[in-house]
């Protein structure tokens, strides 16, 4: 047997080393994990798989979280915050990175596609709350340091048919001298929607202060403001009260703190989570 020569070692520990970074970067994109579930969760991966998740499974950045009909489910994030996800909704996590000693490289994105969440903003949101954004398909939700409910209600077939035929009648019939109530008139009609609520993103600040923007304009809520805007070309408008929307996680979601530690990492677990195929 012929002994390594100086080339092939150097091509062996290049070799290693091209797995290393290779390693390294995968475990990079594990975001969070989940600390609470109530009932079957799916993820649809960046390559398109989908996979049943269970307690202590690690969710990834580019993941699509699902939940079922009577599903709440709780993701503890390794920036320490958490997003508690209602039944019967979809929520992608479009790009999380955070590392503690690199706090130039933070960032959250998330997309709200439909239903409702909770969150919790962690050390990442404190420490850099620009680089933290959560869409929804009526405006971008930013914060300062920040727990909020988001709920997305979606329109019927019927109401996203004659939604632009209504505006435009709704905005024609209302006096120019009045344009300062144009958006909270607006905001207050009618839209159907599958739940009997009118159909747009609804927010409850419980505490801290978020800012909702589209292309319609933008506004702050403060603690214990509810906020609303049925779609991307309306401004937000503060609403006088709770209009009936409910989150109601069962009550052991609020007791669990989830992984031990203040690093933020996520739990290690033993468990294989199931591949739909």
């Amino acid at each position: 047997m012929k002994p390594l020569t100086k080339n092939t070692a150097i091509k062996a520990w290049l070799a290693l080393m091209l797995f290393w970074v290779a390693s390294v970067s995968w475990a990079a994109q594990v975001a969070g994990t989940v600390i609470q579930l109530s009932g079957p969760l799916m993820a649809k991966k960046a390559d398109g798989a989908v996979r049943i998740l269970s307690m202590r499974s690690e969710v990834e950045s580019g993941d699509t979280l699902m939940t079922e009909k009577n599903t709440y489910a709780m993701v503890k994030f390794i920036d320490n915050s958490e997003i508690t996800l209602k039944p019967s909704t979809t929520f992608k996590v479009e790009n999380f990175s955070y590392d503690a000693d690199k706090p130039d490289g933070d960032k959250a994105s998330f997309n709200l596609v439909k239903g409702g969440l909770r969150s919790v903003t962690g050390l990442l949101g404190k420490r850099n709350k620009e680089k933290f954004e959560m869409k929804t398909p009526s405006a971008t939700i930013g914060i300062r340091g920040t727990t909020f409910i988001a709920e997305w209600v979606e329109p019927s077939a019927t109401a996203i048919a004659a939604r632009e035929a209504y505006l435009m009648a709704s905005t024609a019939s209302l006096d120019p001298l009045a344009a300062p109530v144009q958006p909270l008139m607006l905001a207050q009609a009618p839209m159907a929607s599958p739940t009997g609520f009118a159909a747009g993103l609804y927010v409850h600040v419980l505490d801290g202060m978020i800012n909702l923007n589209n292309q319609g304009g933008s506004m702050q809520f403060n603690a214990g403001q509810f906020g609303f805007t049925p779609n991307f070309k309306t401004p937000p408008v503060v609403l006088p009260q709770n209009p009936g929307l409910q989150f109601s996680p069962p009550p052991t979601f609020g007791t669990v703190s989830g992984p031990s530690g203040n690093s933020g990492a996520p739990a290690q677990s033993n468990q294989v989570d199931c591949v739909v195929r």
